[in-house]
């Protein structure tokens, strides 16, 4: 079978050719698991619940082992209900030889992505396993497998193609653009279509493939249900709302929603709790569970805390690390986190500050004026620290014109131009450069090291600004010098754009 690096470089454009590719991939199992589970096998004292339970310590191995005992070449009708039944039908022996094809991997070998998916994935069945399965008893193995396996079909293109979902997180969670443009252009089909498509190809649980069905054919039906949840404050009109409409009321309280429910508590908790798609996923589990809100959101945390203790790794986020923090507070960022993106209030702020720049005739009195907000619109598009720069009379010298984010002390440095070639390439044409961990140590030997002493992280940006061919500006920013936004980084490029301009339009303004 294909691994995750040969298929990198192909991006497939239909639902078919996704499938294709996917389904080829094998998911690595971390080394612990892949062992326990080998010994296991071997133990003729185990039973397949023994081995099944400890399979699912590994979300992956829990997939790969349904999705080969349901393919349609074992001649098998009904797809295994449960992972006991698949590796009954598989046989210990050609599970075993499952297992060995399956890359064994330390779990800093393992992609970042493919293993945050994972971990929310495991957030997920904590969350439905406790909010629901003990109302439906009976129902707790269908709850569990199905909220583990619902984003399955994402995971092996966590391996193939994890920017692709990087890009799309960041386009549509975080700039509010058109899932069905976004999709389009990115992977070529819509990723709901693709996810039941790929669903009902592995044959996996139906409450699985239930839960795309709602979200892609049944939405009139959720969006009247949460309009009815969000009634939370009158419960008897909720109630009453209920009572007149038995056709959702009986749609809603069907046990296969708490698979969709538990996701949808997962991952929108995973950009906050505070906000307001979050807040839907806690009201329509209110609405489905009969309970006031408050008590599902302190189980929805609690249930955050224990699969934080179970499965939480120093490498990931888990959501509930936010608990203990300011209620506003996003996502913690970590050394290897890429910033977050600015906020919909600063690229608010940012965009009117765009406008200003690009005012005709200018509204800047004088080249202080409009330098201090050139440096307040690269801080509104998510720019932490930020340097102006300009040169002396003699060219011979740069010096801090503005400073956000820096020490007061910082105002007036002073640079010597002759003594950094890169700064003398920066002030020969307007450029941009790009400082990251790949390319520091080439440009550290190049910049004065006054200037690395101020932006000492790994992450920078330098764009030389200018009017007519003439470089008139250096501007240096980063995000306190971890990996950068990307939104931040395409709105700095845009942000000089504007200065650029409201500099040609100052030099044609009548003195």
């Amino acid at each position: 079978m294909s691994t995750a690096s040969s298929l990198k470089h192909s991006i497939p454009k239909t639902i078919a050719a996704w499938i294709k590719q996917l389904d080829s991939v094998d998911l690595p199992i971390p080394v612990v698991n892949h062992g326990h589970v080998r010994e296991a096998l071997k133990d003729s004292r185990r039973s397949l619940r023994d081995i099944a339970d400890m399979m699912q310590e590994s979300p992956e191995l829990v997939l790969s082992v349904l999705r080969e005992a349901n393919h349609k070449s074992h001649g098998m009708v009904e797809p295994a209900e449960s992972l006991e039944i698949a590796i009954n039908r598989l046989g210990l022996a050609r599970t075993e030889i499952l297992l060995g094809r399956l890359p064994a991997k330390e779990p800093q070998d393992i992609p970042v992505a493919f293993r945050q998916l994972i971990l929310i994935s495991q957030h997920a069945t904590q969350q439905a396993n406790g909010l629901f399965a003990s109302r439906l008893a009976r129902l707790w193995q269908d709850i569990h497998l199905g909220s583990l396996l619902f984003l399955s079909p994402l995971w092996p293109m966590a391996l193939a193609h994890p920017q692709l979902l990087e890009d799309w997180e960041l386009r549509v969670i975080h700039r509010g653009e058109s899932s069905r443009q976004v999709e389009k252009e990115l992977f070529g089909v819509s990723l709901l279509d693709l996810c039941l498509a790929l669903a009902e190809f592995w044959r996996l649980p139906v409450w699985v493939t239930r839960g795309y069905k709602v979200l892609i054919n049944e939405r009139r039906e959720l969006v009247k249900a949460l309009h009815i949840a969000r009634e939370d404050y009158d419960p008897l009109h909720q109630q009453q709302l209920m009572d007149a409409d038995p056709n959702l009321r009986r749609w809603l309280n069907q046990p296969a929603n708490t698979v969709l429910l538990g996701n949808g508590l997962a991952l929108s908790a995973q950009q906050a709790w505070n906000t307001p798609h979050c807040l839907r996923w806690e009201r329509l589990s209110s609405l489905y569970l009969q309970q006031p809100l408050e008590d599902v959101q302190q189980q929805a945390h609690q249930n955050a805390a224990s699969s934080a203790r179970i499965h939480a790794e120093k490498d990931l986020w888990h959501p509930a690390e936010a608990l203990i923090w300011p209620w506003d507070t996003r996502r913690i960022r970590r050394d290897n986190d890429p910033a977050p993106p600015p906020s919909t209030d600063a690229l608010q702020l940012w965009r009117k500050h765009c406008a200003e720049l690009l005012t005709e005739p200018t509204p800047f009195i004088n080249s202080m004026h409009l330098t201090t907000a050139a440096r307040d619109t690269f801080m509104a598009c998510g720019m932490e620290r930020v340097m102006l720069l300009m040169a002396d009379k003699t060219s011979a010298v740069l010096r801090a014109h503005q400073i956000g984010g820096l020490p007061k002390e910082i105002a007036g440095m002073q640079f010597s131009i002759k003594e950094s070639s890169v700064l003398q390439r920066l002030l020969a044409q307007p450029t941009q450069l790009r400082i990251t961990p790949a390319n520091r140590a080439q440009f550290a030997a190049l910049l004065p090291p006054t200037l690395q002493g101020v932006f000492s992280g790994e992450h920078w940006l330098i764009r030389s600004l200018g009017n007519n061919g003439r470089v008139l500006i250096l501007a240096i920013a980063d995000q306190g010098g971890g990996p950068l936004s990307e939104i931040s980084v395409q709105a700095f490029g845009k942000t000089a754009q504007c200065i650029e301009r409201s500099l040609a339009i100052f030099s044609q303004r009548k003195t």
